[in-house]
């Protein structure tokens, strides 16, 4: 095992923090350690960014297993905690390092390692009587809750996906494609500092506005053009994720008709978010309103998600989910009505769960005059 020497570092908030909690996730559990594999798990709980590796939180340490690739990124970003340079597989090295702190039962979160990958440390700690123990999340559990410091992050990810969309709208002309608009966004995403687009950056016009993950393609920007734009900045590791949509020159009347719901129903649902409300409930008040207007089968994807290193986070706003909103969540609320042939509208914005409410994160306009662009 090429282990780095261990540097003694006060280990800094956030982090000491999260640590706290999973080891006394540890104790009651009655585990020697949690093995967190998850990418974005490993960045919340360590602050390691690198791509390729491993996390093992004991009782006493922490232990960051990689390769020379991210030995000197591991060195910045987390020099309180241990680095193990593998040479072999990760499983191996893995072995090593508990056979030699004589671990006994490790937790192990099963919808974030793969069969083949549980098979492989099996195979190299029963051996050492090493038993791997089904757990849940705690981790992603713990992510649900973004602190202050977190929060501004998303904010300058928000930030930077809005005025990147504004210069788009300003630059819009006819006879440009989806795709030209699509890659213009994440351009301009990236000038004002993006690591990339959130996620797939969707730009959908006219019948393609009807599919909720539309690919960017030919479809030109014509007189009467509805255009829904589905977007989103990556920035220091967190995301943003926005919908609005641009009509140009004139409103078809079925999108009139169709907008005017769809804001409805989000404000509706905006304003009965507050930490301690049912998530059932927040989805129930949505998507009812869009039923009673003869467009429940319109709407068929949940009204919101978490959002943080991940686009699409804990907690899921839909239907069948019991459970409460927590103050700290960051969720987003964007609900849609798809017509197929002819087109659809989707507003989305984020939101920061709090005790008196929700925080709108996000500010650009989402009335239909503003949505109405001139050429």
């Amino acid at each position: 095992m090429n282990r780095t020497p261990h540097r003694s570092v006060e280990v800094p908030s956030p982090f000491a923090e999260r640590l706290r909690h999973v080891r006394e996730f540890l104790v009651k559990a009655r585990l020697d350690g949690l093995l967190v594999t998850s990418r974005a798990d490993q960045v919340h709980l360590t602050g390691f960014t690198g791509e390729d590796g491993i996390v093992l939180a004991t009782a006493k340490e922490v232990y960051l297993l990689s390769d020379f690739r991210f030995r000197e990124v591991a060195g910045q970003e987390a020099p309180w905690a241990r680095f193990v340079m593998r040479k072999k597989g990760i499983p191996e090295e893995l072995a090593k390092v508990v056979r030699r702190n004589r671990l006994g039962r490790i937790g192990v979160i099963p919808d974030r390692i793969t069969v083949a990958t549980g098979k492989d440390l099996r195979r190299v700690l029963a051996p050492l009587g090493t038993r791997l123990v089904h757990v849940r999340n705690v981790v992603s559990e713990l992510r649900m809750k973004k602190d202050v410091e977190e929060v501004a992050i998303i904010r300058q990810a928000i930030r930077i996906a809005q005025e990147a969309f504004l210069a788009v709208r300003r630059s819009i002309r006819l006879g440009q494609t989806e795709r030209d608009l699509a890659n213009r966004l994440n351009y301009e995403m990236g000038r004002r500092g993006a690591s990339g687009p959130s996620f797939p950056t969707v730009v959908a016009e006219g019948p393609n506005s009807a599919l909720p993950h539309a690919k960017p393609g030919g479809r030109v920007v014509r007189r009467g053009s509805a255009i829904l734009f589905d977007w989103g900045a990556w920035w220091q590791g967190y995301r943003s994720d926005l919908t609005r949509m641009v009509f140009i020159d004139r409103i078809p009347p079925q999108f009139r008709r169709w907008y005017a719901v769809v804001l409805e129903a989000q404000q509706r649902a905006i304003r009965w978010v507050r930490a301690g409300r049912s998530i059932r409930q927040v989805d129930r008040i949505a998507r009812s309103y869009i039923a009673e207007r003869g467009y429940g089968e319109r709407f068929g994807h949940a009204l919101g998600h978490g959002l943080g290193l991940d686009v699409h986070e804990p907690p899921s706003l839909n239907a069948r989910n019991g459970a409460r909103l927590e103050s700290g969540m960051v969720i987003t609320i964007e609900p849609g009505i798809y017509v197929p042939g002819a087109g659809g509208v989707r507003i989305e914005d984020d939101l920061w769960v709090r005790d008196t409410g929700a925080e709108i994160l996000s500010s650009l306009p989402r009335d239909l005059d503003w949505a109405l662009l001139r050429l």
